[in-house]
């Protein structure tokens, strides 16, 4: 049963996962050069900002995100919105002890 929704979904070709993994492997060796780096305060910052950049390529395309509704990437984003919460109220009560 139907429910107005086209159920075909095109699979990503193979040219869509060698670009995922090089974004994958370039951004592991962008992460591996910033952990050499000193940042100060914004090292954790910019750990994360890469960390989610590179879970972002996974849920796109290996995940298959890419193929969901508008729905349904608006409630991943208020997950998403509300984790980053949690982790900046953890960040403040560490720093404030």
């Amino acid at each position: 049963m139907q429910h107005g929704r086209d159920t075909h979904v095109e699979k990503p070709g193979y040219g869509a996962y060698l670009l995922a993994w090089f974004a994958l492997v370039v951004l592991t060796t962008i992460t591996v050069t910033a952990a050499g780096m000193h940042f100060g305060n914004f090292s954790v910052v910019v750990a994360l900002a890469i960390a989610a950049i590179k879970a972002s390529v996974v849920l796109y395309l290996f995940m298959h995100l890419k193929y969901e509704s508008r729905l349904f990437h608006v409630l991943l984003g208020v997950v998403i919105v509300t984790l980053a919460i949690f982790i900046g109220l953890t960040f403040t009560d560490v720093l404030l002890r």
